[in-house]
């Protein structure tokens, strides 16, 4: 199991940020890791999906809850990688003009090599880093 925790602050409003994550179309552009998405189903806030990876062309059986202004929870469950990510936004209480977004992965990466698990980790990790970026980039 692999679990990952990254968080980063931004000037910028819940609201703008909010706009920006909840675009789940425009995912590829955060993460570089995600080569295509095709959207099977939506029902309210719940989209189920499938998406293609730059590892291998992997495809990705995905199920999105969208919770209005609060999170993004993603859940994987077909694939080489098993499990959640969750995004999540946290305004300052005393500043409007800034939030707080926490990204947390807890995935299994049953069907990868063991030999190949540390650099997909590694890889993850540098992804989130790499998407927390573009998303205050673009708030």
């Amino acid at each position: 199991m692999v679990s990952i925790n990254l968080s980063r602050e931004v000037h910028t409003c819940l609201d703008r940020v909010w706009d920006i994550i909840s675009d789940i179309d425009k995912e590829p552009y955060f993460w570089p890791c995600i080569k295509m998405i095709n959207n099977i189903s939506r029902n309210g806030n719940v989209v189920d999906r499938e998406v293609i990876t730059v590892f291998r062309n992997s495809k990705s059986c995905q199920t999105v809850v969208i919770y209005p202004r609060t999170s993004i929870e993603v859940s994987m469950s077909k694939g080489p990688m098993r499990g959640n990510r969750n995004i999540l936004l946290n305004m300052f209480p005393m500043e409007n003009n800034k939030t707080r977004i926490n990204i947390l992965w807890d995935i299994d990466l049953f069907n990868i090599p063991v030999s190949n698990r540390a650099i997909i980790s590694k890889n993850l990790r540098k992804e989130t880093i790499e998407a927390l970026n573009r998303i205050a980039q673009v708030a």
